[in-house]
């Protein structure tokens, strides 16, 4: 009877004691406090992977089950500079990430809870090699590929998550372009691209058939050598800010201007404005549109500028990453833009900074690891 009687205390211990690592494991990717997720293209040799975090109230990141993911195709294994190579589509439902190994773009469908499934049929060839880039409107796409001189190639995106090319939409570029970023504005009208090789940007506008026609006069100059990052401004899509990265120890800028409706870029004010820093590369803008952060890469900070009504920046500052490994790259605000994450290469981790107007404070949690292996670039927020 004793005998009994321990053996059902100890069924009794092991079923609570179940139940509770049961509700732990559901916390670390389901908890109350969770408020959205954070995705890393991790640019993994051989086998590419995504890197996948549950955001918390805090602003802490937990892997997510499952983290990393399997892209589908195969990254390089070693640092590319490029903004925008994580996307998410405009429906919030899947993820586009650039192949840059195996030269091809995966789909992967976003779950409820945040976890990633390839779409079916695997990753499409990206209509050129090296693809660094993605550009999203709708269900029109947009990539930049850098081998070979470089192109932009366009592609639909059907409601089941597939990527079909668009015919007649490549855009051939010449040798030693080198193309860092493309991107929409706001309403999908206009597309320009950075050339990072020849300090050229290029601006079309877009077609009711998602063709593009490039503006007169494009290519246009940089003003500054090496561009890099680009960004519209939130609330005033005529306006285009691009961090020029090659200046030298020191001599980084960004340069405003603005988009006019046939593609045409004029200079906004004094453009380019200097951050003093080294290699401004990514850049992001706040949901209001009244700061600016570019990421200098070399420097391993993030400077900060106010944009004025008309678009010129003045300088606030710059903030540390506080990593002794330089190699800040991708930079993300959150939904609420109270928030900063920065793909910081050389560390392979995740900085946070909390924000504050114009004003970023490293948070306590930061930085967070990434997967081992991985060669990180292009961060997506939800």
């Amino acid at each position: 009877m004793q005998v009994r009687t321990r053996i059902a205390a100890r069924i009794s211990l092991l079923a609570i004691a179940v139940a509770a690592a049961a509700v732990v494991s559901g916390s670390a990717s389901a908890g109350p406090d969770v408020v959205g997720h954070l995705y890393v293209n991790d640019n993994t040799a051989g086998t590419n992977t995504i890197a996948a975090f549950d955001r918390h109230a805090d602003g802490t990141l937990t892997p997510l089950h499952g983290s990393p993911f399997v892209a589908g195709g195969a990254g390089t294994g070693t640092g590319i500079g490029s903004q925008g190579a994580l996307q998410v589509s405009t429906d919030g439902k899947y993820l586009l990430a650039v192949d840059a190994g195996s030269d091809q773009i995966s789909v992967l469908r976003i779950d409820s809870d945040g976890e990633l499934r390839p779409v079916g049929g695997g990753p499409v060839s990206s209509a050129g090699s090296e693809p660094v880039s993605i550009a999203i409107h709708g269900n029109l796409v947009y990539v930049a590929n850098n081998g070979d001189g470089g192109n932009y190639a366009g592609f639909t995106l059907n409601p089941g998550g597939h990527l079909r090319p668009l015919a007649g939409s490549t855009v051939p570029l010449p040798a030693g372009s080198s193309p860092g970023d493309v991107l929409f504005n706001g309403d999908g009208s206009r597309l320009v691209g950075t050339r990072v090789g020849t300090s050229l940007i290029d601006s079309f506008t877009v077609g009711p058939d998602g063709r593009l026609t490039a503006a007169p006069g494009s290519p246009f100059p940089a003003q500054g050598p090496g561009p890099f990052g680009s960004e519209f401004r939130p609330t005033n899509g005529t306006q285009l800010f691009v961090s020029n990265a090659h200046g030298g120890a020191g001599n980084g800028t960004v340069s405003a201007f603005s988009d006019g409706s046939d593609g045409e870029l004029t200079s906004i004010g004094s453009s380019p404005f200097p951050d003093f820093q080294t290699a401004p590369c990514w850049v992001e803008i706040s949901h209001d549109g009244q700061f600016l952060f570019t990421v200098n890469t070399a420097s391993n900070t993030v400077s900060r500028y106010t944009i004025a009504a008309d678009g010129s920046l003045s300088l606030l500052g710059s903030t540390s990453l506080g990593s002794s490994s330089v190699g800040a790259e991708d930079a993300r605000l959150g939904p609420n833009g109270q928030t900063l994450w920065v793909v910081d290469t050389g560390a392979r981790a995740i900085s946070a900074f909390a924000v504050d107007a114009g004003n970023l404070t490293q948070l306590p949690s930061s930085p967070t690891p990434l997967p081992p292996g991985s060669a990180p670039f292009g961060i997506v927020v939800t």
